[in-house]
């Protein structure tokens, strides 16, 4: 049975915006091996369209970016949207009945499964489906943006914490 975590990183305000700060390389490369080491990905739309910058070579990459695109590519995605027409490679859309598809996936996968978006990450929470979160704190404030939590959220247990590279502290909690 696959487990669900929530990761992203996020301002120590609170605040997600990949536009705002990025990770230093440890912390990239610590990417790299996450995304070639997980089940899969499950993406609301917004952030799908944000990802598929990783599914086309670009020139101005290093090899630690043309690593975690090779591994993104590599991996099952899913995508919860309404609006989407069509998905890109490996990719899979869920359009109904939410719930119950990503049940499924956690029943018949085995491994860990991301979700990414803090709407979507909610939606699930609010089914209780997301069995973990993983916040990547950045020593940025925001004051603005939008929030890791997109809602009131039950009563979490830290599970796990982690220096990763200069900046970064990554908290782990599950659903207390």
């Amino acid at each position: 049975m696959a487990k669900l975590i929530y990761a992203l990183n996020v301002s120590l305000d609170g605040y997600v915006d990949h536009m705002e700060f990025a990770p230093d390389p440890v912390l990239f490369r610590h990417f790299v091996d996450d995304v070639g080491s997980v089940a899969g990905s499950i993406y609301g739309r917004r952030m799908y369209e944000v990802m598929r910058y990783w599914d086309e070579d670009r020139p101005e990459w290093g090899e630690a970016e043309r690593d975690y695109a090779i591994a993104w590519r590599r991996q099952p995605k899913w995508v919860v949207s309404r609006s989407l027409a069509s998905v890109g490679p490996n990719a899979a859309l869920i359009r109904d009945d939410i719930a119950a598809a990503i049940a499924g996936l956690k029943r018949e996968i085995d491994g860990d499964i991301e979700v990414s978006g803090p709407a979507l990450a909610q939606s699930l929470a609010d089914l209780d489906l997301v069995d973990e979160y993983r916040l990547y704190f950045h020593p940025v404030v925001l004051g603005r943006g939008k929030p890791f939590f997109a809602g009131t959220r039950a009563r979490l247990r830290l599970v796990a914490h982690d220096r990763i590279g200069a900046d970064v502290i990554r908290l782990t909690y599950v659903p207390a």
